[in-house]
């Protein structure tokens, strides 16, 4: 039985985004096709090219030349920025409607972040000239763009605020939280078993740490009572002292 500790979640908490995403004010995810007629959406599709990825198969580059952007119809596309000594932090996990690939809509520049495919994906390439050019023939589609835009602006200033004002106990302890709404499960000790596993640095990508800060945090947890660890599975002992974090 899952126990709702935190706002639920739309989707499955994997980064520092979807904490944001699950206790902030944000809205859903837009859909730049949603509002579409038949023949305007026939109009868009008949300038993309469709680009199938297997699981975590790489769409682009972080550094390299950006040259449009890629809307996602299936699966799931993830951003992320590695540093330049290797450290990795999770913007977001993109969904079906949304668009990846920017900030830079119009002309070519330089992507500021890797984006990944999480399973089977599908997105749809549109070059910059030809997006362009829908937008100024489809004002639903220009529209769709602008909220797309406004809702990464949104989720980057709530990540820096994040990183910026809360520390990583206080992250990962929010993170935790959400997780047991998400994937949480009654235990027989008692506590809150989060039934999928992740290890110590999938969790230090989701709150923007180190891996040896993560195991560290998580081990005053587990002295202090808030957590048990076993065989990689965290059972949340008591939630009250994550809320105290």
């Amino acid at each position: 039985m899952r126990v709702h500790l935190a706002q639920k979640a739309e989707t499955k908490a994997r980064s520092l985004f979807d904490l944001i995403e699950a206790s902030g004010p944000l809205g859903s995810q837009p859909n730049l096709l949603a509002r579409l007629t038949p023949e305007d959406r026939r109009l868009v599709l008949s300038q993309v090219r469709a680009v199938k990825l297997r699981p975590k198969e790489t769409l682009f580059h972080q550094g390299e030349w950006q040259i449009g952007i890629f809307i996602i119809e299936t699966g799931q596309i993830r951003t992320f920025y590695t540093s330049p000594t290797g450290r990795e932090i999770t913007l977001a996990y993109w969904k079906p409607g949304n668009f990846v690939g920017g900030p830079d809509v119009f002309g070519e520049s330089l992507h500021m972040w890797s984006g990944m495919s999480v399973g089977s994906t599908k997105v749809f390439m549109l070059r910059s000239p030809d997006l362009r050019s829908l937008m100024l023939k489809i004002p639903e589609l220009a529209l769709g763009v602008v909220e797309a835009l406004v809702y990464k602006g949104k989720c980057f200033s709530s990540l820096i605020q994040m990183l910026g004002t809360r520390s990583v106990a206080e992250r990962l302890a929010q993170l935790l939280l959400t997780l047991v709404d998400s994937h949480g499960q009654a235990d027989s000790s008692g506590g809150i078993a989060i039934t999928k596993q992740f290890t110590h640095e999938d969790l230090a990508h989701m709150v923007g740490a180190s891996r040896v800060w993560v195991t560290t945090t998580l081990d005053q947890l587990q002295r202090r009572g808030a957590i048990r660890i076993r065989k990689r599975q965290v059972v949340v002992m008591r939630p009250d002292l994550l809320v105290q974090a």
